[in-house]
């Protein structure tokens, strides 16, 4: 089971899976989203968690029209390949 989160006390949003998490550190300044840093825990790193990650983050981005800054060469990379 995996569960996606905003963690706003934390400024991090969260993938779950099991008993674990993948999470993303970010900033908020008006309308742009800056993606500090991407954390996948050894046991999820392969498995596409840190990706399916990326895709709830630009979901939650286009849907209230924030503009990604990917500070983290993971996340300026999946954007670019995603064109998100």
């Amino acid at each position: 089971m995996s569960d996606f989160s905003d963690n706003k006390a934390q400024s991090r949003f969260e993938y779950k899976v099991g008993n674990t998490f993948a999470y993303a550190d970010y900033r908020r300044e008006g309308k742009t989203l800056f993606i500090d840093y991407v954390e996948a825990p050894p046991e999820l790193r392969g498995t596409g968690t840190a990706g399916r990650l990326m895709a709830e983050i630009a979901e939650v981005a286009k849907k209230e029209q924030l503009e990604i800054v990917p500070i983290c060469s993971y996340a300026a990379h999946w954007l670019r390949r995603h064109k998100a």
